[in-house]
């Protein structure tokens, strides 16, 4: 918990700075212009926006569901959302996502899921969510290559770099479940390195434990090759949690009041800068993500208008998902501790 508290104050000074940034470094940049902007917004499209956000949370939960269904764990759909958020909400406030993971897993532990069906779980899950995100990239390069070379030459090194960082991802998870025997050999190498630095006591009952984990996982993952339906459900899940949230960027911007027929390179314009956050280990790609928005959106509207455009939907797509995230991950934690106490 005080490691939670102190990245969630480093994310609020990050946003802060963020914000600040973007807004100082805008010489056309107005108060009263973006009081005007909200305020004129068609409601409509702003809900419609919202409802994308809430997406993004709700479509990883139903992946996440139909893996852990695979091997005979049927959760709701409240703890699906809650699974979602607890990752959403820790991988946005700690480096290079390492914190949403684990607090997925707590939560489905507590569910009283087995420690190798949720490691696999997730793992599946982190292939099919770097695959959606190749798939936008893909897609993007070969419907509108156009868009990529409006960004600065920064700009196209944060998307390229964050395009062979997922493939690297992809090839490395897929080996996790594929081939076990990589993570065993990688367990039983920090085990012994941790035996020299003195970090770990008893080595050979860790090496005992370690070996009846990796036999659980091991099966598990049998398990889920050979349920190759499970692995399409949980593709589709992540690729409309994808388009969700770039989707959010587009309803803003028709909230807004934009040309309908920019309007699709608005949403490859935010499909690219969503790759080109995973380039850097900056929880939630703050900074870079709000640079790749306006790089992307200068060569498509004045600079007031991409700053509005990238403020709102920044602020819609991830701070307020931040915002329910926590939320739900408190109402989760606290409903998991009563129901311990009952017990």
């Amino acid at each position: 918990m005080k490691k939670a508290k102190i990245w969630a104050l480093l994310f609020l000074v990050l946003a802060f700075l963020t914000v600040w940034a973007v807004i100082s470094q805008s010489k056309s940049f107005s108060f009263a212009q973006f009081q005007s902007t909200l305020h004129n917004s068609s409601v409509g499209w702003m809900i419609a926006a919202i409802a994308g956000m809430l997406g993004f949370i709700l479509f990883e939960g139903m992946a996440l569901l139909c893996i852990i269904e695979t091997f005979g764990y049927r959760r709701g759909f409240g703890r699906g959302f809650l699974y979602s958020a607890a990752d959403i909400y820790f991988s946005a406030i700690t480096p290079s996502a390492t914190g949403g993971q684990p607090a997925s897993a707590y939560f489905m532990m507590k569910d009283q899921i087995p420690g190798a069906v949720v490691t696999i779980s997730l793992v599946a899950n982190l292939i099919m969510y770097t695959l959606a995100l190749l798939t936008v990239g893909t897609v993007g390069i070969v419907v509108r290559p156009t868009i990529f070379f409006h960004f600065h030459l920064p700009g196209k090194l944060f998307i390229v770099f964050g395009y062979l960082v997922l493939c690297g991802l992809t090839a490395a998870f897929y080996m996790l479940i594929a081939k076990p025997r990589i993570l065993e050999k990688f367990c039983e190498l920090m085990l012994k390195l941790g035996k020299k630095l003195h970090l770990v006591r008893h080595e050979e009952k860790k090496r005992e434990k370690l070996h009846s984990a990796m036999e659980e996982y091991r099966q598990c993952a049998n398990i889920m090759v050979t349920h190759k339906v499970a692995f399409v459900k949980a593709f589709v899940f992540n690729l409309l949690q994808r388009l969700s949230q770039i989707t959010v960027t587009l309803f803003v911007y028709l909230a807004i009041g934009g040309n309908k027929a920019v309007a699709m390179d608005v949403w490859f314009t935010q499909g690219f800068v969503t790759i080109g956050t995973y380039s850097v280990p900056i929880p939630g790609g703050m900074g870079v993500a709000d640079y790749l928005l306006i790089d992307g959106f200068q060569a498509l509207f004045d600079e007031a208008t991409a700053v509005n455009l990238e403020l709102i939907s920044r602020g819609v797509a991830f701070y307020v998902c931040m915002i329910v995230s926590a939320v739900t991950v408190l109402i989760g934690t606290i409903c998991t501790m009563k129901r311990k106490g009952l017990r």
